[in-house]
């Protein structure tokens, strides 16, 4: 039986961490079994510069965290190795991240388990395909770019117009 200390503190961690996941637009879980130092600090790395909060958990403070948090979806996937990846501002940073990651790692070293957007829960071919999303910027710059072309053609038609009305007066 542990001491109320030991327990207190534990409490104290997965309170800390449902509220991490209350305030978190997405977050990811992964298995991380098979990469090496090397690997795991550049993709922490890599994440930490995104602003996503990656770090490994016991699964049962998890289980706990997620239930507090209203995820229940992803206590299923607590189960082995569990690494959490937790992202206030963007929706799909972890997921490309990690998505990215696990595709030079292979399957066998590095797996995404599941994740969540909001309060719904997407499992691994969810998060695999969330992965594939491009970032926010890069969305709005393809906006933008589709946007410019039909307007630079309706400017191009407007000065011809305006050349060829000009040369018959």
């Amino acid at each position: 039986m542990p001491s109320e200390k030991i327990l207190a503190k534990k409490q104290a961690r997965v309170t800390e961490l449902t509220d991490m996941l209350n305030n978190a637009v997405a977050g990811v879980i992964v298995d991380y079994r098979g990469i090496t130092v090397e690997e795991d600090t550049a993709l922490r790395r890599t994440l930490r510069e995104a602003g996503v909060k990656y770090f490994v958990e016991k699964n049962t403070m998890l289980r706990f965290a997620v239930k507090g948090a209203g995820l229940d979806g992803l206590s299923d996937v607590l189960e082995g190795t569990s690494a959490i990846a937790v992202s206030e501002n963007d929706e799909t940073a972890a997921a490309r991240i990690l998505g990215e990651f696990a595709e030079k790692a292979g399957d066998s070293r590095f797996n995404l388990k599941a994740g969540f957007i909001g309060k719904d829960i997407y499992d691994q071919a969810g998060v695999t395909a969330l992965s594939k999303i491009p970032s926010k910027e890069t969305l709005l710059a393809q906006l933008v770019g589709s946007l410019q072309g039909p307007i630079q053609k309706l400017a191009a038609t407007l000065q011809a117009v305006a050349d060829k009305n000009g040369d018959a007066a």
